[in-house]
C-alpha cells in the first residue's frame, strides 16, 4: 500500500453522518472525530440549546455541522432527522446510534411506562432511524453503520437491567443488520465501550463508578475520546472489510 492510500484510510471528506445523543459524552467525542476526519455531522439530541451549541462549536473546528432536536422515542423525530439531514448536506453516508436512556428499575418492578420509555430510545429508535436512512445508506458507497453498546449487553446487570436488555437487542440486531443489509454495500458493526467519564457515568454513586471500573483489567474510568480511534476504524474505509461485528474498547471489562 502505498503512502497516499494509507493517508486515506481514515479520510471522510464529502461524506454525511447522523449521531444521536451526540450533544454530549461519547456522542460529542465521535461528533468532533467525524469532523475532524472531514465528515459533515448531524447531531441529534433532545434538547434544542444543546444542538444549537455543539452545532456552533463543531463549525468553529471548521467542520460542515447542523444540530437537529430529536427525541429517539418518536419515529416521525427520526424521519424528520433524516429529512433535514439530506435537505443540508444531500445524503447520508454514516448512522451512529449513541443515544441512550439509563432508566434503572428492578427485576420484578417494571412499569409499562419504563419499559417502552427504555426501549424505545435504546433499540427501537436505532432500528427505526436506519430504516428511515437506509434509501440514501443504499445509494452510498461508503455506507456505514455504528451502534453503540455497553458491557450490561453481556454481563449481569442486576441494576440496569432494562438497558442492558435493549443494548442486548441491539447487538443482536447489529448482527442481522449486517447480514441483510450487507448486499446493498452497507456495513452495521457496534462499538462496546467500558466505563466512560460521562455524565451518565457520572450519575451514579461513587461506590458503584468504583465498581464499574474495578471489574475491568484497566481500573479506570475513560475519558471519551478514546472511543473516537475504534469508531473511526468501523465507520471509515479503514474498516472495510469489517460487518456484523462488535469492537470492545472496555479496558477489558468484558471476558472474551
Amino acid at each position: 500500500m502505498d503512502r497516499d492510500r494509507l493517508d486515506r484510510l481514515f479520510d471522510l471528506t464529502d461524506r454525511v453522518a447522523i449521531v444521536t445523543g451526540g450533544t454530549r459524552g461519547i456522542g460529542r467525542a465521535l461528533a468532533e472525530g467525524l469532523v475532524a476526519a472531514g465528515a459533515a455531522v448531524v447531531v441529534a439530541s433532545r434538547k434544542p440549546e444543546a444542538c444549537a451549541e455543539t452545532e456552533a462549536s463543531l463549525r468553529a473546528m471548521g467542520g460542515r455541522a447542523l444540530g437537529v432536536p430529536t427525541h429517539l422515542g418518536d419515529l416521525d423525530s427520526l424521519q424528520a432527522l433524516v429529512d433535514r439531514t439530506v435537505e443540508a448536506f444531500g445524503g447520508i453516508d454514516i448512522v451512529v446510534n449513541n443515544a441512550a436512556n439509563a432508566l434503572a428499575q428492578p427485576v420484578g418492578e417494571y412499569t409499562p411506562e419504563g419499559f417502552a420509555k427504555s426501549l424505545d430510545v435504546n433499540l427501537r429508535g436505532p432500528i427505526f432511524l436506519v430504516q428511515a436512512a437506509l434509501p440514501h445508506l443504499t445509494k452510498s458507497r461508503h455506507a456505514a453503520v455504528l451502534n453503540v453498546l455497553s458491557g450490561a449487553a453481556f454481563l449481569f446487570s442486576s441494576r440496569v437491567s432494562l438497558y442492558g436488555i435493549g443494548k442486548a437487542g441491539l447487538m443482536s440486531s447489529t448482527r442481522s443488520m449486517a447480514a441483510e443489509l450487507g448486499p446493498r454495500g452497507i456495513r452495521v458493526n457496534a462499538l462496546s465501550p467500558g466505563t466512560v467519564d460521562t455524565d451518565m457515568v457520572r450519575a451514579n454513586s461513587p461506590e458503584q463508578q468504583a465498581e464499574m471500573t474495578a471489574i475491568q483489567i484497566m481500573p479506570r474510568m475513560a475519558h471519551p475520546d478514546e472511543m473516537v480511534g475504534p469508531a473511526l476504524l468501523l465507520v471509515s474505509d479503514a474498516g472495510s472489510f469489517i460487518t456484523g461485528h462488535v469492537v470492545f474498547a472496555d479496558g477489558g471489562m468484558v471476558p472474551r
